[in-house]
């Protein structure tokens, strides 16, 4: 995806897959920076070591303590972006032709890596109303206290606390925000192997329902939103706007994102 962008923008560079084990990770990035690379996109279980070896974060970064994308400064240090929240962002635009701050939304998974991500990415953007959903209660209640006060605001007669919730799955609650929702989002592992069940019931779809799968196949959910009617997309339009968002930080312009597009339809026909 990156070559094809670098190709179609006549860049003479190469993006190169390295490996690296959580030992290596740190010096792995020191050593490319020393050989001149332009910098580096970061993916799991590196995604906070990358975080911890920067020298200068945007605000995403700091909040959750990831980084996906690296870039190496003339002076040797490291500037560190997520991408991931805003080329979520960007992907519902595409997908829906809405934004997120016009939007009910239940976020399932949310506090996982790429969930909490996306938690964030929805509160800073002040959606209409954020359910978080999980399994543990602890980290539901601890994400949404460091959530709230993005959902304070004096020109509203809502309080943060109708705006802001977390409910674990399956509950009366979390149904109830379910059938209220304008966006049900996926940001759970269920789907990564074809045998996954749906995290959401398929009677708690409905057509009103607007649907984003992280997962860049169809799964399960998807299937079964559809059936009812929904709306849905799968995460491939994250997946490509998160790159094109790494390239501009890299390179100072915007990719080809067709190109882009068509690269990873390629790889995946």
């Amino acid at each position: 995806m990156q070559q094809a962008a670098l190709d179609a923008a006549g860049i003479k560079t190469r993006y190169i897959r390295i490996q690296a084990s959580p030992e290596e990770f740190a010096d792995v990035v020191r050593l490319i920076r020393d050989k001149g690379f332009i910098g580096a996109n970061v993916t799991v279980p590196h995604k906070q070591a990358a975080c911890a070896l920067c020298d200068d974060t945007d605000a995403l970064s700091r909040a959750t303590g990831s980084v996906n994308t690296l870039v190496f400064q003339k002076d040797g240090s490291i500037t560190g972006f997520n991408t991931d929240g805003p080329g979520f962002s960007r992907a519902i635009r595409e997908e829906f032709s809405v934004d997120l701050r016009d939007l009910k939304i239940v976020l399932l998974g949310a506090c996982g890596g790429a969930g909490l991500a996306l938690a964030y990415t929805c509160a800073m953007q002040r959606c209409e109303r954020l359910t978080l959903a999980g399994r543990s209660e602890d980290k539901l209640r601890d994400l949404k206290n460091r959530l709230s006060s993005f959902f304070i605001d004096e020109n509203r007669l809502e309080g943060a606390s109708d705006r802001l919730a977390a409910h674990l799955n399956n509950t009366p609650r979390f149904n109830a925000a379910l059938e209220d929702a304008d966006l049900i989002v996926n940001a759970t592992a269920l789907g990564l192997k074809p045998t996954d069940p749906s995290p959401v019931s398929s009677s708690l779809f409905s057509a009103h329902h607007l649907v984003y799968d992280l997962q860049t196949h169809n799964d399960a959910f998807q299937m079964e939103a559809r059936f009812q009617g929904a709306r849905t997309a799968n995460g491939l339009s994250m997946l490509i706007h998160q790159g094109a968002l790494s390239f501009e930080r890299w390179f100072g312009v915007k990719p080809d994102v067709a190109a882009m597009r068509q690269a990873l339809e390629r790889k995946d026909a």
